[in-house]
């Protein structure tokens, strides 16, 4: 059983899924646009490379 919250936006109220961890833009955003199927755990390289980038920043900014 699928467990529910309301989450409310311009375009009214609608239920996101309790288990996911975006909110209503994003599950409008997937229910209007096709997506590929592939997600970001696809590429280690690119979350590495990411999180080098928010860490150089990190640094540089304190």
């Amino acid at each position: 059983m699928t467990l529910f919250r309301t989450e409310h936006d311009l375009l009214g109220a609608r239920e996101v899924p309790d288990e996911v961890y975006y909110g209503v833009h994003t599950l409008r955003a997937k229910e209007n646009f096709q997506l590929s199927g592939i997600t970001i755990e696809s590429y280690p390289d690119l979350i590495f490379s990411l999180a080098a980038v928010k860490q150089a920043s990190t640094e540089a900014n304190t």
